[in-house]
């Protein structure tokens, strides 16, 4: 609705420009009531996406699928035991009188029992599946980095774009102004057309930026919303002033070695290449020897037999040791093993990359971040050097040493300049997160400073 009413005011712009002195007063008396009802901050967010994001619940359901795939590989060093029962019923024909006609039947119960005593590979796959478990806790891990990451990008894209729109309306109505001015200044006589025209065109290029920043503005919204599965979301906006502390701490060796020691990505690979080489042992072990031990207990009920009339009960109980020992398997043993040791190559190849890309993702990050803090300091200088340039021109102008275009160009580097700043100040504030992420300590707990800076 207050977009329709500034559409409205648009169209009357020619005739009535002096109606948006009073922009400035409608739209914060909108946002502040908007922001009342629906704003929230970046920890109510967060905790929202991480109950909605397809991607983190999908990355979720996977560590879990992997840790109890990992419980499944205790089955082949643990004790096997089956029990089986059974019924069976007998009609005996004979030409001997004596064997013609009998009928019985037997009932059978059998309980048994193995436990490995020496399996190698087993063994191996027991270590596997143990170090699935540390693969999906680092899967998960980098999946709710990542989301937190996400979340913190989302959030600060729509306050840029609140705040371009913010001062592309504001340019907006200070070029309205002076388009009236230059108007009344030619009607008296005092200035040219070419004021008039000047101001004009700078208000048709500042409307048509008004109508892109409110694109903008939407398309980020809408993805915020789909990312925390709420609608109509409104971030806080941040305290002015805004506080940025320093890297710390400011060597980026520090944090390359953090990042070897912490990053899941790393971790991945590492766990990867310990898999590797257990598959190495297991594929070894297909020319060692297997050892057993076996039990059983077997209950038999007879109601009688070919030769026996009566009923009889026979009660079984063996225990041993099963020993086998390949010796030939059509050279299987040995190709597979070839196949296990180049796969473990691949794994240390793959490490090694990792490593390599881990490393210079932590130093764009880190100098990524530096660079942002000193242009933020850049662009607070680049702002008070503007708005005394705007003062000056604006005083020039009045006492005729200045022309209306003057006057405009140094509005529109102003707002501009506050618009930048206001994003290098949200890209400092990311970049600070990307950088632990890429040192993998990245949690949910580095939101609580930042939040902590966040308008009541």
């Amino acid at each position: 609705m207050i977009f329709a009413f500034f559409e409205s005011l648009s169209m009357n712009r020619t005739r009535t420009p002096s109606r948006f002195a009073m922009l400035p007063l409608l739209l914060a008396l909108g946002g502040g009531l908007a922001g009342a009802a629906q704003a929230q901050s970046l920890v109510d967010l967060y905790t929202a996406a991480k109950d909605f994001d397809a991607t983190y619940q999908s990355a979720k359901s996977q560590a879990e699928a992997n840790l109890a795939k990992g419980e499944q590989s205790r089955a082949g060093v643990l004790p096997t035991v089956g029990l089986g029962a059974g019924i069976t019923q007998t009609n005996q024909d004979s030409s001997l009188a004596s064997l013609n006609g009998k009928s019985f039947n037997t009932q059978t119960a059998a309980l048994t029992a193995s436990q490995p005593l020496y399996r190698p590979a087993n063994w191996a796959t027991y270590e596997q599946g143990k170090k699935q478990v540390d693969i999906a806790q680092a899967q998960l891990l980098a999946a709710e980095q990542d989301l937190i990451v996400r979340v913190s990008q989302a959030y600060f894209d729509v306050l840029a774009s609140t705040d371009s729109l913010t001062y592309i309306r504001s340019l907006k109505s200070a070029t309205a102004e002076q388009l009236a001015s230059a108007k009344r200044n030619f009607e008296v006589g005092t200035s040219t057309i070419v004021d008039t025209r000047d101001a004009q065109a700078r208000f048709d290029l500042v409307t048509a930026q008004e109508l892109a920043a409110e694109n903008d503005l939407r398309v980020k919204s809408l993805a915020l919303d789909q990312l925390v599965g709420k609608s109509a979301t409104a971030p806080k906006p941040l305290r002015a002033p805004v506080a940025l502390s320093e890297v710390q701490p400011g060597d980026v060796n520090h944090w390359v070695q953090q990042s070897e020691a912490n990053n899941p990505l790393i971790k991945q690979s590492e766990i990867a290449l310990e898999v590797a080489k257990l598959e190495t042992q297991k594929a070894e072990s297909g020319h060692k020897p297997t050892l057993d031990l076996t039990g059983s207990y077997n209950v038999a009920n007879n109601s009688g037999s070919a030769t026996v009339n009566s009923n009889y009960t026979t009660n079984v109980t063996t225990v041993g040791l099963s020993f086998n020992l390949p010796l030939y398997a059509g050279n299987a043993v040995q190709n597979r093993v070839k196949e296990t040791l180049a796969l473990e190559d691949k794994a240390r190849a793959d490490l090694d990359a990792a490593k390599r890309t881990v490393a210079q993702g932590t130093r764009t990050a880190f100098f990524g971040l530096q660079s942002g803090l000193s242009q933020v300091k850049a662009y607070e200088a680049a702002e008070t050097s503007t708005q005394s340039a705007l003062d000056a021109n604006k005083l020039g102008y009045q006492v005729g040493v200045k022309i209306n275009i003057d006057v405009l160009n140094a509005q529109s580097q102003l707002y501009s300049t506050k618009a930048t700043l206001a994003k290098a100040r949200y890209d400092v504030l990311v970049g600070g997160l990307k950088l632990r992420q890429a040192a993998g300590v990245l949690s949910a707990a580095d939101l609580q400073p930042i939040n902590a800076q966040i308008t009541p």
